[in-house]
């Protein structure tokens, strides 16, 4: 079976943890536990998410020079690398020495006439207070929005329209390689007066997993996260689990923008676009969840939605 397994920031680093490399590997480590448990005998990509990372390479290069921040796209590659030599490292000391693992920095193409360019929301780097906000704001061209008490620059969010490395993507798979792609969405670029050039931009990374799984086929997307199912009247009394339910009817239940909306998004377009099922679930629920026992299943064979 053809697996996209899409990692949240919590595989990487958990809530209220210093961003040490410490505490990156360790749940670096987690994570390739549960995976190795599902990786025999299954063609493998894992995607991941790289907010935190990125995040800590904007402060970096702030201190360096905070008039001359490195582009986002550069960032984003930067992050790739490290992230996805972490998991191949930790992942390669839990399997058979003879499996194969690359990680592919991933150029996915957006469109300059997206409607996401002209309407800013996903923030990025450091926060600022408000003088030195508007400054950089004037001198860069920047847009900034409040985040608490202070600013902090926001930048577009475009879909997915092209993964420039799909085919040597599926090459590697064809030859039982396990893959690590589409790392915080990808790499975000454009064509400008007919080169290809880099773009100051995030893409939603399980908006992109969902792309790159359907890109490749797969047979299941797998979308891991800190819960073990998408919940209606989460934090309430009366929250209950999904179990089941078609991309139509789950859309309709409503999920915040800011945390289970996006998954969610993903697995119904997914779903949609390609009659196989996805399922939203947690990290250690995995060998459960590709057996069809865990999680959240999203699929067009079977209408309505049912609970646990």
């Amino acid at each position: 079976m053809r697996l996209v397994i899409a990692l949240g920031g919590n595989a990487l680093l958990r809530r209220g943890e210093a961003m040490t490399a410490e505490n990156q590997r360790e749940n670096v480590r987690i994570a390739c536990e549960q995976i190795a448990k599902i990786a025999t005998g299954n063609e493998l990509v894992v995607a991941h998410g790289n907010g935190p990372q990125v995040g800590l390479l904007a402060l970096q290069g702030n201190a360096y020079d905070a008039k001359n921040p490195y582009p986002l796209d550069v960032l984003g590659a930067e992050t790739e690398g490290m992230i996805g030599y972490m998991i191949e490292q930790e992942l390669g000391n839990l399997l058979p020495v003879e499996v194969p693992f690359a990680t592919l920095l991933t150029q996915v193409e957006v469109d300059p006439n997206d409607p996401a360019f002209q309407h800013m929301t996903k923030p990025i780097g450091p926060v600022y207070p408000k003088a030195e906000a508007e400054q950089l704001a004037a001198e860069k061209g920047w847009v900034i929005a409040p985040d608490g008490d202070k600013f902090r620059r926001v930048v577009a969010s475009p879909r997915p329209k092209r993964i420039f490395e799909i085919r040597p993507l599926k090459w590697l798979l064809e030859k039982g390689t396990i893959v690590i792609a589409a790392g915080g969405g990808g790499i975000p670029t454009m064509y400008k007066d007919g080169k290809l050039v880099g773009v100051e931009a995030v893409i939603d990374k399980d908006l992109c997993s969902a792309f790159l799984a359907t890109e490749l086929q797969a047979d299941l997307l797998v979308i891991a996260t800190d819960v073990d199912a998408a919940y209606i009247d989460w934090g309430k009394p009366t929250q209950k689990a999904i179990a089941q339910a078609h991309p139509d009817e789950l859309e309709r239940l409503g999920f915040a923008a800011g945390s289970m909306g996006p998954k969610v998004q993903a697995a119904c377009e997914f779903a949609r676009d390609t009659g196989k099922v996805a399922v939203i679930g947690s990290l250690p629920d995995i060998e459960a969840i590709v057996q069809g026992k865990a999680g959240t299943r999203i699929s067009t064979a079977q209408p309505g939605v049912t609970y646990r």
